[in-house]
């Protein structure tokens, strides 16, 4: 029997996102799981996330796990991998996303809107705090940092409520924490929300047992679209941008915002095509036209996007 070592992040998340992929592996090509942790700078490091370098904090030390041969295959939540090209490594595989909204989770089950005036709601997102505010500028939305269980525990200590994504807290059992799942239409997720990226060594793709059969085309799709608007846009790790593409039989449909961070200003996009023989190729094109037109509409005035957001 085939052994693949699978590379991951050590947190209660990423071991429990990274079970549920080998769990998948071991039934599509009867290989042998070996899990290899590795530490990122996103866990080694403490401050805000923006300050830090945003994206790719969590990713950098499991792909030079998999470019050393450490790893066979790493398992990341698809919305910390950059949207550049990593050289030497491919995305083989994108499983079924599960649900990509945020979720609120309050002190005695208030909602977003019955939320006291002045509420004290922690989130290390600018997306979500610029939409937060968008929607309740009364709030005042604290940056916090920690594993899902540190940021529930201050709603009794210090904060009224927290916004974690929904996928995160079904992953780990946690859902009832959730008391308020936001419509996409108040808070549109972050690129690639709620879906996983299994990445491996290009030279490999096709020889590890089972990893063509994760792949699920209307998630690769939809989150092609989603990061082809990023890249576009020139998003960088700051940048209050949140964004939802979904596959509805034949047609991809793909919902963006930019706001400010104070949520004064929000710019809104949607979109849709008809897919044809190369769906992923359409996809980036969208994302690509959805970003040239938000940018030609004054994005760039809003937000850290454009040039200017990758400096």
């Amino acid at each position: 029997m085939t052994t693949v070592r699978i590379g991951t992040r050590a947190s209660a998340l990423a071991t429990t996102q990274t079970g549920h992929v080998a769990d998948a592996l071991t039934a599509a090509g009867g290989a042998q799981i070996e899990t290899v942790h590795v530490r990122t700078d996103g866990d080694r490091l403490r401050g805000s996330l923006t300050q830090l370098g945003g994206t790719g904090v969590f990713v950098t030390a499991l792909r030079d796990a998999l470019l050393e041969g450490r790893c066979d295959v790493a398992v990341h939540s698809l919305k910390d991998l950059p949207t550049g090209a990593a050289p030497g490594l491919v995305t083989a595989a994108v499983p079924e996303r599960v649900d990509p909204r945020d979720a609120l989770c309050a002190r005695d089950d208030h909602t977003l809107e019955t939320l006291p005036q002045g509420s004290r709601v922690g989130t290390g997102s600018p997306r979500r705090k610029a939409q937060l505010l968008a929607v309740r500028p009364d709030l005042d939305v604290v940056d916090i940092r920690g594993n899902v269980g540190t940021r529930l525990a201050r709603i009794t200590a210090d904060l009224d409520a927290v916004v974690l994504a929904a996928a995160g807290l079904a992953r780990l059992d946690m859902l009832d924490a959730a008391t308020d799942l936001l419509d996409p239409a108040v808070m549109l997720p972050a690129a690639g929300q709620g879906a996983l990226a299994v990445e491996c060594r290009a030279d490999e793709q096709h020889v590890i047992p089972g990893l063509t059969a994760l792949d699920h085309l209307p998630t690769r799709v939809a989150v092609a679209a989603e990061r082809a608007l990023l890249e576009h846009l020139e998003a960088g790790c700051a940048a209050p941008v949140g964004a939802l593409g979904l596959v509805d039989g034949a047609v991809l449909r793909l919902d963006v915002v930019v706001a400010a961070l104070d949520g004064s200003r929000v710019l809104r996009d949607h979109r849709e095509v008809a897919l044809g023989p190369d769906p992923v190729a359409q996809a980036v094109a969208l994302g690509r036209d959805a970003a040239a037109d938000l940018l030609a509409q004054g994005a760039a005035a809003l937000a850290p996007v454009g040039p200017a957001g990758r400096e």
